[in-house]
């Protein structure tokens, strides 16, 4: 599938429209930090964990939720948090059940529903905006809550993609229930797991029932990124599957492939962690910026630095990915 093609078409002898100055990344700040923030959480067996992380000046914060991968916690991710939270944001991450933080045992009568018991962390997340932004001193008054996207990695990815309009299909193929949330304007949606069927080993079809997603409903604005070296034990297809999300999806939505990247695109869970199979601090940058940019311009559509950074992709003579958009 080739990039959306754009017809100008002029009538009479209008002026041109000018166009908008792109913002510049802007200096990084100082950031503030509290965890774990503990939200109650009835029905979950026990209460939800979730770290806040903001810049320590500034108002009008837009905010970021962040589904971690399998066996990780709020304390991953810091390459992406970090970055986000120095350049404006206020990132919340919570710790869900599957994170070996906790050490849920295989036979614990949740785990089957542990995706499920994921989404509903996400919107708890944002039911309790409130008690997450009087955790951190001086933040209370400063979050825009107008301003909300969601961003994920992995199993994060198909997480925070339940609240931009993907849905779970049944054994039939019948689309499970509506789990979207009309307060995300966006997401950032990394090595999100394709679609299911065929696609699937034997092994995914039989123990993860809930790799079986509808791209249909999902909507919502969204940058899909993806590795061109990320071959999935979970699947029987290429690393092509990782952009399933975007080619099977409706609306708005932009593909960065990364040139040489595995699952981790470079080691955006951690700096110097085990599960990095393909460390590249370049790489990393690159994710960096580009989610920046796109949640920037995606939260403020007057803001012009998404096209900006998108322009300098493709000028660059030797990228690290390439860029294309519907």
């Amino acid at each position: 599938m080739s990039d959306s093609t754009i017809a100008h078409t002029q009538k009479f002898a209008s002026a041109p429209t000018p166009t908008p100055t792109p913002t510049p990344t802007p200096t990084p700040t100082a950031i503030v930090s509290a965890k774990p923030v503990a939200l109650s959480a009835p029905g979950r067996g026990q209460d939800l964990q979730v770290r806040v992380s903001a810049p320590a000046t500034g108002s009008d914060l837009p905010v970021i939720v962040f589904s971690h991968g399998f066996g990780w916690s709020m304390d991953g991710y810091a390459p992406l948090a970090d970055f986000w939270a120095a350049h404006g944001f206020v990132v919340l991450q919570p710790t869900h059940l599957d994170s070996r933080t906790l050490g849920l045992p295989a036979e614990d009568p949740r785990t089957p529903r542990i995706w499920r018991f994921r989404v509903e962390d996400l919107k708890r997340v944002l039911d309790e905006l409130k008690v997450l932004e009087a955790s951190v001193p001086g933040l209370s008054g400063r979050l825009d809550r107008s301003r909300i996207a969601v961003a994920g990695h992995s199993w994060g990815a198909q997480t925070a993609s339940m609240l931009l309009g993907a849905r779970i299909l049944d054994a039939d193929g019948v689309p499970g229930e509506d789990l979207s949330d009309p307060r995300v304007a966006a997401g950032v949606l990394l090595a999100l797991p394709g679609r299911a069927g065929d696609d699937l080993t034997p092994f995914a079809v039989e123990h993860l029932p809930f790799m079986n997603p509808s791209f249909d409903g999902m909507t919502a604005p969204a940058l899909v990124v993806a590795g061109d070296r990320d071959q999935s034990a979970l699947s029987t297809r290429g690393p092509d599957w990782f952009t399933d999300p975007y080619f099977l999806s409706p609306g708005s939505k932009s593909l960065l492939t990364l040139f040489g990247a595995e699952h981790s695109l470079g080691g955006i869970a951690g700096y110097e962690v085990a599960e990095t199979t393909d460390e590249s601090p370049d790489r990393v940058a690159l994710v960096q910026q580009l989610t920046w940019a796109y949640l920037r311009s995606a939260l403020h559509p007057e803001d012009a630095g998404w096209r900006a950074a998108c322009a300098e992709l493709e000028d660059d003579p030797h990228p690290l990915g390439k860029m294309q958009s519907k």
